[in-house]
């Protein structure tokens, strides 16, 4: 490879290897994100990876959450509610970022860890939960879509087929057709 060629090469693989793409997005996709400037911010984020399995950052203000959230993507973001009531700017500017972050807010100077944690967990199960409720009806949308196609194409193609008279290749195309039809009814679970 001459250098020209080498140098295009390595640039290419670097781009590929950024942040935003591969391996280092599916690894930091699911991180969380503590907003406290509390003392115990450091043992409380432990806490949070333990019971989660996902790793966490904490950012000290609203501003540096803001900044951390513009720059990666979070699976849940707690927030001190202390912060959001003595700086209501900078959390809408939490709030701008934020993504599809699931939002936990949680008042640290009446909560142990323990209820931190359990109110993150509480909120990725209500999100489970979101998301599959959510995939059913997408699913069940489009089911509903194409069973209105899919009777169409096989009632046309039945009715040429039993029609005017057809070519034996024009007939055998027409069978094909209504042949994947047919199967891709089965695969989709349409049965009258």
């Amino acid at each position: 490879m001459t250098g020209k060629a080498a140098g295009q090469q390595s640039s290419k693989c670097c781009v590929f290897n950024a942040w935003g793409y591969g391996v280092g997005r599916a690894q930091t996709i699911g991180m969380i994100l503590l907003i406290t400037p509390s003392a115990r911010a450091q043992e409380c984020a432990r806490a949070l990876e333990e019971a989660t399995s996902e790793p966490a950052q904490v950012a000290a203000s609203l501003r540096q959450a803001a900044t951390q959230l513009r720059e990666q993507e979070f699976l849940a973001v707690v927030v001190d509610q202390s912060l959001v009531e003595a700086e209501p700017e900078e959390s809408d500017l939490v709030l701008q970022h934020i993504g599809t972050a699931i939002p936990v807010y949680v008042n640290f100077a009446i909560s142990g860890i323990e209820r931190v944690v359990r109110e993150l967990r509480a909120a990725l199960h209500r999100r489970k939960r979101e998301v599959a409720v959510a995939r059913q009806a997408a699913e069940q949308a489009l089911r509903n879509e194409l069973k209105d196609t899919l009777t169409a194409l096989l009632l046309s193609s039945e009715m040429a087929l039993r029609g005017a008279e057809l070519s034996a290749d024009a007939a055998g195309r027409l069978q094909t057709v209504q042949e994947l039809a047919q199967s891709l009814r089965g695969k989709l679970g349409m049965v009258d």
